[in-house]
């Protein structure tokens, strides 16, 4: 049944903020090279008025992260996401664990490695093929009535599994991939997302770091050169431009676009966070959107 967004309840509040930064790569600083200490990272995008802090279990860097907010915990919307259970190395085979007694397990031990009594936006990580959502969201509604956690959160869902969940207890954030290299999400889950009113938090909005040098390629030979083009006219670069794009996603779907990148710089993040200020014209944006379109030649 399709839930109208005039009548959908609310989400429980959580202050997003313009833009994200995702700290899936932070580790510990094994250099003496201070743009790379992971503390300097974090107070740089908190600087530059940065809410959310996201981070995931199956990151293992969860303590690192809660050391890095601990002097500014007021400052930080901090998210975290549960679900993926690695066969080995981290970014190898996994599993994914969203029974209701695990969701319970793993929020107590990740507020046990952030050194805080509350994770402000908890996420599913992944879909379960065995688990049906519906017992996962009431096991973490069960969280959130608590104090454990502030709102809850999907990530790499479907558009059903959207719509299923929301039945449940109202979802704030939706965490899919998006960049001009990735536009998956805009095929179903976007409209799910922007009928239910869910704000979409866009991880990966440069292509994983691959659109910062768009060093060109046989497919994206063009979209390359535009994309050049634009950061060579506004003084920015190549990177800034495809995260604004991101940012212009927004409007163009009708739903709240909130971009997640992420660094290992402090140079970058501080990058990053300029960003956010770049209004692109309807102009660019109607180029970047056509010569990146999946079926563009």
């Amino acid at each position: 049944m399709t839930t109208d967004r005039r009548t959908a309840p609310a989400a429980d509040p959580v202050d997003l903020g313009r833009q994200g930064f995702g700290a899936m790569r932070l580790r510990p600083n094994g250099s003496a090279d201070p743009d790379r200490d992971p503390s300097r990272i974090v107070d740089a995008v908190l600087d530059g008025g940065v809410r959310m802090i996201d981070t995931a279990d199956a990151y293992r860097n969860e303590e690192l992260v809660g050391r890095a907010i601990a002097h500014r915990r007021e400052e930080v919307v901090l998210a975290s996401k549960f679900g993926l259970v690695w066969h080995g190395a981290v970014a190898g085979g996994f599993d994914v664990r969203a029974d209701a007694g695990y969701v319970r397990q793993a929020c107590d031990a990740s507020l046990r490695r952030l050194r805080v009594e509350r994770i402000d936006l908890y996420y599913l990580h992944h879909r379960s093929d065995t688990v049906p959502v519906e017992e996962t969201v009431h096991a973490m509604a069960g969280l959130l009535a608590e104090g454990k956690i502030g709102a809850i959160g999907l990530s790499n869902v479907t558009a059903e599994d959207l719509r299923r969940a929301h039945a449940v207890h109202p979802v704030a954030a939706l965490q899919e991939q998006w960049s001009l290299s990735d536009r998956a999400v805009e095929s179903t889950l976007v409209r799910t997302a922007a009928e239910l009113g869910v704000p979409i938090v866009a991880h990966s909005p440069t292509g994983h770091g691959a659109l910062h040098g768009a060093a060109g390629d046989d497919d994206h030979r063009e979209g390359t050169a535009v994309l050049r083009e634009i950061a060579a006219a506004r003084a920015a670069s190549v990177g800034q431009i495809a995260l604004a794009w991101v940012h212009g996603r927004g409007p163009a779907h009708g739903v709240e676009v909130v971009p997640l990148p992420g660094t290992t710089r402090v140079s970058h993040a501080r990058s990053n966070v300029a960003a956010a200020a770049i209004r692109l014209t309807d102009a660019e944006l109607a180029r970047l959107t056509d010569v990146w379109s999946p079926n563009a030649p």
